[in-house]
């Protein structure tokens, strides 16, 4: 697998995996996350448009995409019931969404994120289970509760650089 830079002619294969990543979701029993549309077309071209989106390239095709900022997440500023493990600058990993033509994606999104900034933050809701155990099987530890624009509360991990 590979990863690269999103461009806005990605945004068929992009909303792909954002679709069946919601499907796959409700599946399992996730029947809470990713609603209302959320998250639109339109948000995702802007991501792509601020070089925040990535896609995961498996034998030449687009098998997920995800969102990749290092810089202060306003979601991140209260965090309730822990705390984050540092202050330090970090990278924040949102959307991560696959298609599901390929297996680990989730693993080597998160293991290139903390490559090229070691020190990561990352929320998910708490009916994502899937995405807790992949986080807590990759050393990410649990820090407490933020809360979303839209008020609702999320699982808050980081995951930091020890040397």
């Amino acid at each position: 697998m590979e990863i690269r830079k999103s461009t806005p002619e990605d945004i068929n294969e992009i909303m792909d995996c954002i679709n069946t990543a919601r499907q796959l979701m409700r599946e399992s029993g996730n029947t809470v996350q990713w609603t209302n549309g959320y998250p639109s077309k339109e948000l995702m071209l802007e991501s792509v448009e601020k070089d925040y989106n990535f896609l995961i390239i498996n034998d030449d095709e687009v098998v997920a995409t995800f969102d990749f900022i290092i810089g202060d997440d306003p979601n991140y500023s209260l965090i309730e019931n822990g705390a984050w493990l540092n202050d330090e600058k970090y990278g924040v990993v949102h959307r991560l969404a696959s298609n599901g033509k390929a297996k680990g994606v989730a693993q080597f999104c998160f293991e290139w994120c903390f490559q090229l900034f070691p020190n990561i933050r990352i929320d998910t809701h708490e009916t994502n289970v899937a995405m807790q155990k992949v986080l807590e099987r990759l050393g990410y530890q649990k820090c407490g509760i933020i809360y979303v624009a839209d008020g609702t509360p999320r699982l808050a991990y980081q995951k930091i650089d020890n040397k």
